[in-house]
Formats: structure tokens, sequence, C-alpha cells
């Protein structure tokens, strides 16, 4: 791996997971990009990305359950985390990084809400990467 800072974008959705990529290469980031939670947990631990960017909504493992497996496992807990949702867009019922501190007792670096602001993704990433 180069100098650039790695990113894991972890989304079922294909088109969401091109979008942020884009957004995100264009920003000078290397991206890889997972289906599902269970592919994003052993990417992350060949690739050991700086940064992991987790969808909540997706198949075979969820987004909270693959977020707490990072979090609990020795080789890549400390890899900061965003967490990606449409749930209020579909529900009408929010979830930020506190709930999430009350309900997992741990908590996500951020959370954005789908669809993506390219401008908010771009803050965010640099911002919990240290370089903002």
């Amino acid at each position: 791996m180069s100098g650039l800072k790695n990113i894991l974008v972890v989304d079922d959705e294909r088109d969401c997971q091109e979008f942020i990529k884009t957004v995100l290469e264009m920003e000078g980031f290397e991206v890889s990009t997972a289906k599902n939670g269970k592919e994003g947990v052993e990417k992350a631990l060949q690739e050991k990305p700086d940064l992991i960017i987790l969808d909540v909504q997706m198949p075979v493992k969820d987004g909270f359950q693959t977020f707490y497996e990072i979090k609990t496992n020795d080789i890549i807990r400390e890899t900061p985390v965003i967490m990606l949702t449409g749930i209020r867009e579909k529900t009408g019922i929010g979830f930020s990084a506190k709930d999430m501190k009350e309900f997992m007792d741990i908590e996500p670096n951020a959370y954005l809400e789908k669809p993506i602001d390219p401008e908010k993704l771009k803050e965010t990433a640099r911002k919990v990467l240290g370089l903002a």
C-alpha cells in the first residue's frame, strides 16, 4: 500500500459503494469495497484499512454485528468506523452514535445518513482520519 489513506466501504448497495468510492478516490484516497458484513470483516483483517465506512442494513451480517466484531477484534479494533444508514429515510426513525454507545457500549467515530452528501462525506472522512 502506498502512503495514501486506505478506506474500506462495506455496503450491499452497489450504487452506493460506487458513489462513495468515486467521491473518496477524487479526494486522493485508496478505496476498496465489500458487499456485506462478513466480507467486510475479512477484508478489514486482510487490508487493515485506515478507515471503515459501514452500512447498517445489510444481508449476511448487519452493520451493528459487523461493528461489534470489528471493535472486539484485537487486530482491527482501533480502526475508525463511520456508520452509514438510510434508516431515517426508510422509517422516519433516526439513530446516532450516542444511541449506539447506549445500546452497544461502543460508539462509532461518526454517523452519516443516506442519501449521502458528498461534501459531508469528504469532510467526515478527513476529520475522522485526522486530516482536517
